[in-house]
């Protein structure tokens, strides 16, 4: 029946009918799914399919189709560009344009169909931070409802629990009456599905790769049939490959229609079957690898048809890693006597104490192979045993680690399951197998027991290998995960920052503890400059490196670097006697350069520098380089190449959504709006005028001053503090305190080196006052980020980590609003409130677009 006789029939209520015809309305048309017609709105209402008490709702929502009236311009606009201009309500607005993007894409009014969110970007019909909000399931997306679970849910997890009518093809919503069984397909099994893929199928489905959900979803699966299916693998009866072997006979086979089809095709199964790489402890098949997404479907295609070899796959670095796994450490190198050895050895020659010894030799079982680092060996755990290399007293231990690669045994069904599904089932000590799995995946990735290869993390999170929860306890380094020790250091670490202190043999290339005597200098790289090393990227480098865009971090542990070289580097940059960009130059000098072969190269690469010379940004104090961005992580390297290359230009890359925050910010408190008289004023001229406090005013200012500029809201101009007191904006007698403000945003000098310093930098060194610096901090990450006064824009968060703009422990002062944060003032409630909460209580200039304070009397 349709959604007005179900509600008619009190099978749903009137709240939730709405909501669901408005969806139709806004993806298209009103539907009869009795007799199969599409219907406007007006024809709905006409034929009696809605009422006319709704009509009005419903002519609103079908405006998401046909287009909104811009009040300004009088054109058409988008339901996403109505939503920015205030035209409906936000809820709601969201709400329809979720329905658009899940019943095939959002719709351009102005040419009357669909278009992918890459061309919705680039219309101005969708926006980075919308589809932020949409890509949050516990956000502002749940604008639907299951009248059956009384779930909130998006209108795309409504539309995959609805049947198919085997008739007409339309989505149905099942009513369940209370006690009934209601059959739908949860979250983690459809992802399952989703994340299980094939090109074996036939029909229409010829020739692609498709997923188990797509063949279950198709017409060759009636109704019973796939419920059957579903319940038989949730309840364990069926494997998903005894799922996706079952849905295949189902499906038409694969056509064959001539001899000479029949002998090309037994020729392509054979070239597949041939393709056997060699995984961790048994033969790969490309089959294989396409599920994990080690690979994709063109390299898949190649194989098969012989434009590429195995071999060559193999040693592609993003296949690699995931066969091979990167470095394990494989034993020790004794700095006093230069000399490597296994860790047994170190043990027995009381270099290693047998805790540190035993961790260390678990972590290479867990990640693949026990390794003799003097013969360049990878072994098993009993063949380790039999030749000596580790002792018969840790065999048992060492073979209950190495389940973490070969799969450990369910006691209930018998089959093989991952190191995480045994963690999850006790079988393991859960701090033991944290600390296994944290070095599986600082080696290359989670390993799949079952295929013996490792697996990306989105793919062990879909086989059950991986959770959300793990994947916290493993990303916080004070938590379970600094398992590992540091002989030299007494820190306790986690893998993969103990795999960095390492040295590489140069012969092998295998990862070696170093251990240095008592009173011997031990080097190594500390996190801070870790990070900034490895936040500091380049498209310059040749070699190896030709044409990708690599972090300085990478290239000082490539090859091309000696372990002596390195150090000196290093060493010279945390002296300060040479700057990060110094640093990157002579690095680059040691790498191969990038290649020129003839005249017309050298000429386009000298044309192509010219034009990134030439790539200048208005940041917020003075201009930006594309390399400066780049850097800062505000813009990726697919934008860089299309700026360096002509495709884009600096003034579309500048108003990009996800750019335009960090060069200009999203606004400050700008002025006042007093209600009463309808009047926009500037913060000085309502404090002269008694309608803020002093106190409350200077704060303002001082934010104004600490996230850009002084604003004049009357006359929509940005000022630095000098031209706004120069203007009459501010007074005077404030010149002094917001002009230490503004060097929140110019930068403070450290006293000590007489360089230019950040606010929070600032901060640290108390060259100001806590509460003053934490407010000023708060309100520039409120309105865009935190502020790089060395390259005047705003930098993402993980990058002022990098660069020491900002910590983990401010973070979480900033994180509480009980806390230190709380630093403003809501004249109306008496509040005290952050920076970002009284923003949000503000009101936009509808002229100006500014952030105006609302007064009330």
């Amino acid at each position: 029946m349709s959604i007005s006789e179900a509600k008619n029939k009190g099978l749903l209520t009137p709240g939730t009918s709405l909501i669901l015809l408005e969806a139709q309305a806004a993806t298209g048309f009103m539907i009869d799914p009795v007799k199969n017609k599409m219907l406007s709105v007006e024809q709905a209402v006409a034929e009696g399919l809605v009422g006319a008490e709704w009509k009005n709702k419903l002519l609103s929502a079908e405006r998401a189709v046909t287009g909104y009236t811009d009040p300004n311009t009088g054109s058409i606009i988008s339901l996403f560009q109505a939503l920015k201009k205030d035209l409906i309500v936000k809820d709601h607005g969201i709400r329809l344009l979720e329905a658009q993007i899940a019943t095939g894409g959002i719709i351009d009014p102005v040419h009357s169909h669909r278009v992918p969110v890459e061309v919705a970007y680039q219309r101005g019909y969708f926006d980075e931070e919308m589809n932020e909000i949409l890509s949050d399931p516990d956000d502002d997306t749940k604008g639907f409802f299951d009248p059956n679970t009384q779930e909130n849910l998006t209108y795309l997890q409504l539309v995959e629990r609805c049947v198919r009518d085997p008739n007409t093809g339309l989505s149905l919503l099942v009513i369940a009456k209370k006690g009934e069984y209601y059959f739908f397909i949860d979250e983690h099994t459809k992802n399952i599905l989703k994340s299980t893929t094939t090109t074996k199928a036939g029909g229409k489905f010829q020739g692609k790769l498709v997923t188990l959900w797509d063949l279950l979803y198709s017409n060759y699966i009636s109704e019973e049939k796939r419920r059957e299916l579903v319940e038989q693998f949730k309840s364990g009866t069926i494997t998903i490959e005894k799922f996706l072997e079952i849905v295949l006979t189902l499906v038409p086979q694969k056509s064959v229609t001539s001899t000479q089809t029949i002998t090309t095709t037994t020729t392509t199964t054979e070239t597949t079957q041939k393709q056997k790489f060699q995984g961790i402890r048994k033969d790969v098949s490309a089959d294989d690898l396409l599920q994990g997404k080690v690979i994709d479907e063109k390299i898949y295609k190649d194989l098969t048809s012989g434009k590429v070899t195995v071999d060559h796959v193999s040693q592609m670095d993003s296949v690699r890693k995931y066969l091979k796994g990167t470095n394990s450490i494989a034993g020790v190198f004794v700095q006093s006597t230069k000399q490597t050895m296994s860790i047994s050895e170190a043990k027995n020659k009381g270099l290693l104490t047998p805790g540190t010894s035993l961790v260390l030799l678990e972590a290479q079982a867990a990640t693949g192979f026990m390794i003799d680092p003097v013969k360049n060996k990878m072994l098993s755990v009993e063949q380790a045993v039999a030749e000596g290399l580790v002792g018969a007293e840790w065999k048992n231990k060492l073979l209950s680690a190495e389940r973490a690669v070969t799969g450990y045994t369910d006691p209930n069904t018998g089959s093989i399951i991952s190191l995480f599904q045994a963690l999850k089932k006790d079988l393991i000590v859960k701090d033991h197998g944290i600390r296994l799995l944290e070095a599986q995946i600082a080696t290359g990735g989670i390993i799949d027991p079952v295929h013996s290869h490792r697996v990306p993390v989105e793919v062990a999170y879909q086989k059950g290998y991986f959770d959300e929860e793990m994947n916290e306890i493993l990303s916080d380094p004070d938590d379970d995960t600094k398992g590992f020790f540091d002989p030299n250091t007494q820190e306790n670490l986690t893998y993969l920052q103990l795999v960095e202190r390492c040295v590489r043999d140069p012969n092998t290339g295998l990862s070696l503890l170093v251990i240095a005597k008592k009173g011997e200098y031990y080097f190594f790289i500390d996190e801070h400059t870790k990070n900034i090393l490895k936040s500091t990227p380049t498209t310059k480098a040749g070699g190896k490196f030709q044409g990708q865009l690599v972090t300085l971090w990478d290239l000082l542990y490539s090859n091309y670097i000696s372990e002596e070289k390195r150090r000196e580097l290093v060493e010279q940059f945390k002296l300060g006697t040479i700057t990060i960009e110094k640093f990157l130059e002579i690095v680059l000098t040691l790498v191969p350069q990038k290649s020129v072969t003839s005249t017309q190269t050298i000429t386009t690469t000298t044309t192509t520098t010219e034009t990134t010379q030439k790539q200048k940004f208005q940041g917020i104090r003075k201009d930006v380089s594309a390399d400066d961005l780049l850097q800062g992580k505000v813009i990726d390297e697919k934008i860089y190449k299309d700026l360096t290359s002509g495709k884009v230009t600096v003034d579309h890359v500048s108003q990009m959504d996800s750019v335009r925050k960090y060069l200009k910010g999203t606004n400050s408190i700008a002025g006042v709006f007093v209600q009463s008289t309808k009047q926009t004023m500037s913060i000085s001229e309502a404090k002269n005028k008694g309608l803020l406090t002093p106190g409350t005013s200077l704060i303002l200012l001082e934010a104004q001053a600490a996230t850009g500029f002084m604003i004049d809201p009357v006359k929509n101009k940005m000022l630095s503090v000098e031209q706004a007191v120069a203007e009459g904006l501010v007074g005077a007698e404030w010149k002094n305190k917001l002009l230490s403000a503004e060097r929140a945003v110019t930068g403070y000098t450290d006293p000590n080196t007489g360089s230019i310093i950040s606010l929070f930098q600032a901060l640290k060194k108390d060259l100001i006052v806590k509460d003053h610096g934490i407010r000023l901090l708060e309100a520039q990450i409120a309105t865009g980020g935190i502020i790089d006064p060395v390259h005047s824009h705003r930098v993402p968060v993980e990058v002022a980590y990098q660069r020491g703009y900002f910590d983990e422990e401010m973070n979480e002062i900033l994180s509480d609003p009980d806390d230190d944060t709380k630093g403003f003032f809501d004249p109306n409630t008496q509040e005290n409130l952050t920076y970002l909460q009284l923003v949000e209580r503000c009101i936009k200039d509808p002229k100006t677009g500014l952030s105006l304070l609302a007064l009330k009397k």
